[in-house]
């Protein structure tokens, strides 16, 4: 990622903060915290060099473009997704109107605060298509979020300036250990995912049956 975004500039850091908020986790906030390392001249060549608004400026607006483009894909293909591959990544569209009737009662602080956990944030603007949410309310709580996720994370890397490299090794290291725990968390959760959809799809077939018994009068 350092190397991406040392040699593309500021490209590189609009292409990763747009596919991380739209469905794909890349490493944005490695990306933007380098660029903010590289924004204080500290680390990398005088061509590597960037400003510390401008990189701010294109980190917001990769996200907020990343998130629009992952609210139109949840929000106009999911059902239809559903009704084509819902047996293959377990979904119904009783998940679906599930997602809906939630985010109706509490849907604008995930889609605020959501914003700020590593890797759930990827999905954040999907899920809030899927369930259907104002698009209003959508893109202020984004813009607002994703605003401070960049500044921050741009400006630690600002401030760390030569340090940077020292400090992410320390994080390389803590990172395989979050890494095996989300392994973990993601096998257990498919493993009762299965087993609720296929108890839920028993449930329907065996009520369509009963619907369809002949009447003994």
């Amino acid at each position: 990622m350092e190397h991406f975004l040392a040699t593309w500039g500021y490209a590189a850091l609009f292409l990763a903060t747009f596919l991380s908020s739209m469905l794909i986790p890349v490493g944005s906030e490695v990306a933007m915290g380098y660029a903010g390392a590289l924004a204080s001249g500290m680390v990398g060549s005088s061509n590597d060099h960037m400003q510390l608004w401008a990189a701010i400026v294109v980190a917001i607006l990769g996200e907020v473009v990343g998130s629009m483009a992952g609210y139109a894909i949840g929000r106009y293909g999911g059902r239809p997704a559903v009704d084509r591959l819902g047996k293959y990544i377990l979904l119904s569209h009783r998940d679906l109107d599930r997602v809906e009737a939630w985010f109706k009662r509490r849907g604008d602080p995930f889609v605020f605060f959501g914003r700020f956990i590593p890797l759930l944030r990827s999905f954040v603007s999907v899920v809030a298509g899927l369930g259907e949410m104002a698009f209003g309310p959508f893109i202020i709580f984004t813009v607002i979020a994703c605003s401070i996720w960049c500044a921050t994370l741009i400006s630690i890397g600002y401030a760390l300036g030569a340090s940077w490299h020292s400090v992410i090794k320390g994080f390389s290291y803590a990172g395989y250990i979050v890494a095996a725990l989300f392994v973990v968390a993601i096998v257990v959760a498919v493993v009762h995912r299965w087993r609720v959809y296929h108890r839920e799809q028993a449930a329907i077939e065996a009520g369509g049956r009963h619907v369809r018994a002949p009447s003994k009068d």
